[in-house]
């Protein structure tokens, strides 16, 4: 057992890997990150997935057996076949944590991103080709994605929101949240059965406000570069903390509702610059996820120290954190401009790598 991972894991933060694919499940690797690195979870995207179909040793008898049935519906059922096995491999950790962790995450089709109504649809048939109580419906956090988030959770649906950039936004996505375990509980649903995390983005805030900084020039900006998304971060935690100690949550709470837990996405640092587990020591939350890609993961376990611990109890990071935000502002910074793009280039980007996986099925298929 890797004893800076059992501490990370330990204080508060559940370690979730951000990969997944058949060879990782075949050749017993995630069970030994499971056993050895304290991982509780996997989540996964459109990119993730177009790298690990592109492989045919692994891929090409389903991609065969499946020759006329339309792509989109050939690229879900690859997904859900490893999102199933995936859960399977995690249910002990599912079970002995009360649904907390042991959780898989599959995206709905990155297109639906401003569609609620196809949103709510393809939640509910992921959900159901899946077939497995730990897994997680990934729905963006856009306008769109909103009431569908929302209907979702109604519907008793675990919602793993993601692209969430801005703490206006991350505001509404908690609001979604309640407001569907408000729906479901006016239904007569189970809440207690019904879990989600808010997937913050951390790591490109600082590429694009660093960018932003360096073509300002002056010394007070320059020497606020790779401070913006860990402050953003904070801040974001600090919210999750005043809205899941609100009354109307706890009214929630006391008939059975579990909190949104705030996830860390995108925790692979771009610039060599940094220090390559900067937003796993600096972030280091409780209660929260940190989903990692597997460097960062590695790198953590050979070498992290953990930075400030931070819990709902804790006040002493708000004060800093806002003054991080107030200079970036004061130096120029438009913090509005920069999530708005950061969402736009998101669901660009996975749109983007959804149609790089149609084509490289596509041209499988073609060959076989």
């Amino acid at each position: 057992m890797n004893e800076r991972l059992r501490k990370l894991h330990q204080a508060g933060v559940s370690i979730w890997l951000d990969d997944l694919s058949r060879e990782l499940l075949r050749s017993g690797k995630l069970a030994e990150l499971i056993n050895e690195d304290s991982v509780t979870g996997v989540t996964t995207n459109p990119t993730i997935f177009a790298a690990a179909f592109q492989d045919l040793s692994v891929y090409g008898d389903e991609l065969a057996a499946l020759k006329g049935v339309p792509i989109p519906e050939v690229i879900r059922r690859l997904m859900s076949v490893d999102v199933k096995a995936a859960c399977q491999l995690f249910a002990p950790v599912y079970a002995s944590s009360g649904g907390y962790d042991g959780r898989v995450s599959i995206e709905v089709e990155p297109g639906l991103a401003h569609e609620t109504d196809l949103t709510v649809t393809q939640a509910a048939e992921l959900r159901q080709l899946v077939g497995e109580p730990n897994v997680l419906i990934k729905i963006p956090a856009t306008k769109a994605g909103l009431p569908a988030i929302r209907s979702t959770i109604a519907a008793g649906i675990s919602v793993n929101v993601t692209l969430i950039f801005s703490l206006e936004r991350y505001r509404a996505v908690m609001d979604a949240y309640i407001l569907g375990l408000e729906d479901a509980l006016a239904a007569g649903r189970d809440i207690s059965t019904i879990h989600s995390v808010a997937s913050f983005f951390v790591s490109r805030v600082d590429t694009e406000i660093d960018k932003r900084l360096e073509a300002i020039g002056t010394d007070a900006a320059l020497a606020l570069r790779g401070k913006a998304a860990v402050a953003n971060a904070r801040l974001a935690f600090a919210e999750y903390v005043d809205v899941f100690t609100t009354p109307r949550f706890e009214a929630l709470k006391a008939k059975g509702a579990n909190v949104q837990r705030p996830l860390w996405a995108s925790t692979g640092v771009k610039n060599p610059a940094y220090p390559d587990t900067l937003y796993v020591s600096e972030l280091i939350t409780k209660p929260c996820v940190n989903t990692m890609p597997g460097a960062t993961l590695a790198a953590y376990a050979d070498h992290g120290e953990p930075g400030e611990l931070i819990s709902d109890t804790t006040t002493s990071f708000r004060p800093h954190a806002q003054q991080v935000m107030d200079d970036l502002a004061s130096v120029g910074i438009d913090y509005d401009d920069v999530v708005d793009l950061l969402e736009t280039e998101g669901v660009n980007k996975f749109i983007a790598s959804w149609q790089d996986l149609v084509t490289s099925v596509t041209t499988a298929q073609q060959h076989i």
